[in-house]
């Protein structure tokens, strides 16, 4: 960790809602206590579906403390859009695509980075959400 800082979230959905929604639940199941910096970025710049560059790129500059930022994305496009951001270097120093499932691995992703943990372990635990078994 860096200086104290939390490692920041950023939930890359195709609409909006949902990554909002999402932001809101792992935000609420982190709670109680410090909890990190999380910001969506669903849909387009003019409220549609798909994939935006800027509002990801304006989100993770938002959650962006210096200790690295995770992304997590939901599908097709908002892979292919932070890989490519990632790759011009156009996202924070530090930035993780992170191969995760997006409901479960958000809620993990926050809840670790929450707890301080480094960028490493956040990722980890995210990934590790597709573990989890329900049946």
């Amino acid at each position: 960790m860096s200086g104290g800082a939390l490692v920041g979230i950023v939930l890359v959905s195709h609409s909006a809602g949902v990554a909002g929604s999402v932001a809101e639940l792992a935000r609420g199941i982190a709670a109680g206590g410090a909890v990190a910096p999380v910001a969506p970025a669903g849909g387009t710049a003019d409220g549609g579906l798909g994939t935006s560059a800027e509002l990801i790129t304006a989100a993770a500059s938002e959650v962006d403390r210096g200790a690295g930022v995770a992304l997590l994305v939901d599908l097709g496009s908002s892979v292919l859009t932070v890989k490519a951001l990632l790759e011009d270097e156009e996202l924070p120093a530090g930035s993780r695509l992170v191969d995760a499932p997006f409901l479960e691995g958000a809620v993990a992703a926050v809840v670790a980075a929450s707890a301080g943990a480094p960028l490493e372990a956040v990722v980890a635990a995210a990934e590790e959400a597709y573990a989890y078994r329900k049946a």
